[in-house]
């Protein structure tokens, strides 16, 4: 059985070519990727190639589709993110992960995790579900939108077991120091936990160069995959502190022995897929993913960081105020900005309207470019602002 696969995109020179496999960057100045990003023609293609597939042949390539999201989809994103395969288990979204962990772990009353105060509630629930257990929320303050890793380590005591951290806020666009962070956990002892939806596929990253125990990110936001999509990384240092806490065949590797109910779960990450895991999905990841590799995360990032700096740039000689760190490492592909006395959901509504898609969150317009993007979606943005609020740049 031949797999379905996407076209080899490496042979891609700019991102004008990069562009043409996005349907809507011919339709929209759609700067909301850090919501939910569209798909590319491959992508779709992908999911599109396996659904007939099971048209055509029903269960018949189920063997295959098992081996080949165990050894090739997992390898490429193994490569993508910096660890091995078997570290890897899909799952739907960043919150099942986060839950994988938060109920994986064994908890003793007194005991505590650490969460920045201003997190997505995604990284909060699945924490704060666990103080009828006796498990106390110590909280990192922040400072000017900023989460100092002193101010992580300041919330860390000798009842602290988790550190779970969003390494990208996703209300100030503002990066974690993710080096001094993790290093600070391996000193104290404390396991590190990362909502990395917001990095994951809009900035490079090599886990093999941070002490991470888990990490999750689904993959509609960043790496512009299907909805229901997204990956859990577990540490093999870290498996054995973390019981699943949901079991189903998958946990097993037994093939057809339905009946054989010992529960020996399977080697690495991959005991914390329960059930049959969403194929088409994840074909269509498979494709995402492809196509990050072939661009380049490194080129990626400087692509989105460039378009964000032109953003910020021309906000400001607008009149905007921009959330943004003087520092450049502490700045992501999220770009928050406001000024008082603007009716944020009519112009939200306006610019809508004139084709330019963004975000409001915590009372700031919050744009996020992708690689599809292009400096002709920051001059319609900037076009748009300048028709439904009348600023000008100051001359």
């Amino acid at each position: 059985m031949e797999v379905a696969s996407v076209e080899d995109h490496s042979a891609l020179g700019t991102f004008e070519e990069v562009a043409e496999l996005f349907p809507i960057a011919g339709l929209r100045s759609y700067l909301n990727n850090a919501s939910i990003g569209p798909m590319s023609t491959p992508v779709i293609e992908a999911v599109n190639g396996f659904l007939e597939d099971v048209r055509d042949h029903g269960r018949n390539n189920y063997p295959h589709w098992c081996d080949y999201a165990e050894t090739q989809i997992k390898s490429r994103i193994a490569r993508l993110i910096g660890c091995h395969r078997s570290e890897i288990a899909f799952v739907k979204n960043t919150t099942e992960g986060l839950c994988n962990v938060a109920n994986g772990l064994s908890w003793r009353s007194g005991d505590n995790v650490v969460l920045p105060d201003r997190e997505y509630p995604s990284n909060v629930y699945c924490w704060t579900h666990l103080e009828r257990h006796g498990v106390e929320v110590r909280w990192a303050r922040s400072q000017d939108g900023r989460y100092p890793v002193d101010a992580v380590r300041d919330a860390i005591n000798e009842r602290t077991r988790i550190v779970s951290i969003s390494p990208v806020q996703f209300s100030t666009g503002f990066r974690h120091d993710l080096a001094l962070t993790s290093e600070l956990c391996r000193q104290k002892g404390v396991l590190l936990n990362l909502d990395a939806i917001q990095w994951v596929g809009s900035m490079a990253l090599d886990l093999s160069q941070y002490h991470v125990d888990f990490m999750s990110a689904g993959g509609h936001k960043w790496l512009l995959a299907p909805i229901g999509t997204g990956i859990f990384y577990c540490n093999q240092s870290a498996l054995d502190q973390l019981r699943p806490p949901n079991v189903g065949y998958h946990s097993t590797d037994k093939g057809e022995a339905h009946l054989d109910y010992g529960l020996v779960y399977r080697d690495g990450a991959a005991r914390f897929e329960e059930a049959l895991a969403n194929f088409p999905g994840i074909w269509g990841l498979d494709a995402a993913v492809k196509l990050q590799l072939s661009i380049g995360s490194e080129r990626i990032e400087q692509h989105i960081l460039g378009l964000v700096d032109d953003a910020a740039e021309r906000l400001q000689e607008l009149g905007f105020d921009t959330l943004r760190s003087p520092v450049r490492s502490e700045r992501s592909g999220l770009l928050c900005f406001s000024r008082s006395g603007i009716d944020l959901a009519r112009v939200e509504n306006g610019l809508r309207d004139a084709g330019v898609d963004l975000a409001i969150r915590d009372g700031r317009f919050r744009i996020s470019p992708s690689y599809f993007n292009r400096t002709s979606d920051i001059d319609r943005l900037i076009e748009a602002l300048r028709n439904l609020t009348g600023m000008r740049p100051a001359k």
